[in-house]
Formats: C-alpha cells, structure tokens, sequence
C-alpha cells in the first residue's frame, strides 16, 4: 500500500472549493498540501462510470495524468435498495432541470418511486462515497465508505444537502436533515472512506 509523506503534495480532483477545503484540512496535520484542479486549470472530465468506483478513477487518473501529481477524486450518491440501488451514480442527474439542480424534486421522485413499487418498510438506503487515489504511473487505490440507514418521508430538517431530508441514518432518530453538520460529518459515508484512506495512506499526525 502506497502512501504520502510530510512534505508531499497531492492533487484533489475537485472544483468544489468546500470540498477542497474539507480535505485540505483533514491533510494538514499529516504535512500533507492540497492543491486543487483549479489551481492547474484542469478541465472536468466527463463522469462515464457505471459505479462511483470507475467515476472516481476517471477523475483521479485524468488529474494525474496531467500534473504528475498523486491525486484524489471522490463519486458519491444514495442507494436505495427498493429500487434496485437507484439513483445511485445518477444521484445529482434526478435533480438536475433546466433550471440547476432541485433535490426537493429529486426526494419526491424517489420517495414517488418507492410508492409505485409498493415498497415495504422500512425502506433502506444507503449513501456510499468511494475515494480513489490515483499515482502518475496508473496505480490507483480505493477506499469506500457507507452509512446505511433508511427513507422516511416527509422532508424532515433543513440542514446539510441533496437527500439528507429524507434520510435517516442507523441508530439515529433525526434525519440527517435535522442533524447537527458536526455530528453528521463525524458519522457520514464520507467520513468513513476518509478514516481508511487516512489509516491506509497517510503518516500518523
């Protein structure tokens, strides 16, 4: 298992300056820089995955490629298991309009969906987040991170994102609509694929 050092530099694929300031922040006590593909003036490529997994290696390797830098890439999205894993990869698509993106109308599709299919309760779910760290000369290494939990309906909080509305992770009560940020960052999907590329990858801070 490869890793990085205090002194390394590492491309985090992303132009999403909050997620960049997020990783930014769980490298610095390991003496690890961030740089974002903005900085570098990288495209984004085109996300052709059929699984986070070969979404994230597309962005992790075409960052790479072109730096000649370790990078760092991330796909995530919700799983309902219902609907056979839906939206899954497709998560940001359902709530895409003409308009921007509208998650209120991509939880009333799902939440829509899960009635036609006559789904029985509880209805699970889980969101996944897969980190790939991608090395210059193709080598890459993959690290998943789950929260399993279930949809309820109505929309219940108005903190976080995309579906945490109607999200209601294992052995809470809230959804993570209604659920602090802190303790949701401390419990979430991302948090978990995080703490194994960190245990794997990084030296002790």
């Amino acid at each position: 298992m490869r890793g990085l050092s205090r002194g390394d530099r590492l491309l985090v694929a992303t132009h999403n300056r909050g997620k960049l300031e997020e990783i930014a922040a769980l490298l610095d006590p390991h003496g690890v820089t961030a740089l974002s593909a903005a900085e570098f003036g990288l495209p984004e490529p085109e996300e052709t995955g059929t699984t986070f997994v070969e979404n994230a290696q597309i962005k992790a390797h075409a960052a790479a490629a072109a730096t000649g830098l370790p990078a760092l890439a991330d796909d995530s999205g919700i799983c309902v298991e219902a609907l056979g894993g839906a939206p899954g990869v497709h998560t940001a698509d359902w709530a895409e309009t003409a308009d921007g993106r509208d998650f209120e109308m991509a939880m009333r599709r799902t939440w829509e969906a899960l009635e036609a299919a006559g789904a029985s309760s509880p209805r699970r779910a889980a969101f996944i987040c897969t980190l790939v760290l991608a090395w210059p000369d193709g080598v890459d290494q993959v690290f998943e991170g789950r929260m399993a939990g279930q949809i309820v309906w109505p929309m219940r909080g108005t903190q976080g994102h995309g579906y945490d509305p109607i999200f209601q992770p294992d052995g809470h009560v809230v959804t993570f609509g209604e659920m602090d940020r802190w303790e949701k960052n401390r419990i979430s999907h991302r948090a978990d694929a995080f703490a194994k590329f960190t245990a794997a990858c990084l030296q002790p801070g």
